[in-house]
């Protein structure tokens, strides 16, 4: 029997809270997304402006992050051509991403879920991702 550490609804929203406020700060519309440590969605918010292209792309990066349990920009550089994971992006269906902005959640060294952030380019994505878990962490202290 295995027992799961995991983001619940109240955790989910205050990453989103996080993250929006640094979108908002940094003037880009965002769409968030925040899993659960299996990647299922648990929350996501589209912002006023937030690119309707980037709704998968938000979600596919919080399941890359959390059920990969790796950045998709550490998937980024490993698949290019001549590296060791070359071709992963194609991966899942192509569900698995490979470009910034989805991040896991940590709690105790746990993966316990992921924010996958999009419709800015891939470091403001990763920025607001990490805002989010930021205010995350600072709301267990």
């Amino acid at each position: 029997m295995l027992t799961i550490t995991r983001l619940d609804i109240t955790d989910a929203h205050t990453i989103l809270a996080g993250a929006r406020a640094k979108a908002e700060s940094i003037g880009v519309p965002m769409c968030i997304a925040v899993t659960d440590e299996s990647g299922n969605l648990i929350a996501f918010e589209r912002m006023d402006g937030g690119k309707i292209t980037s709704i998968t792309i938000a979600i596919d990066k919080s399941f890359t992050a959390s059920a990969a349990k790796k950045a998709t920009h550490e998937y980024g550089a490993a698949s290019q051509p001549g590296a060791p994971a070359y071709g992963i992006g194609s991966a899942i269906g192509g569900r698995l991403m490979v470009v910034g902005g989805g991040l896991p959640v940590l709690v105790d060294g746990a993966v316990v879920g992921g924010i996958g952030v999009s419709s800015g380019t891939p470091a403001q994505d990763t920025e607001v991702a990490q805002a989010g878990i930021d205010h995350f962490t600072a709301s267990l202290q």
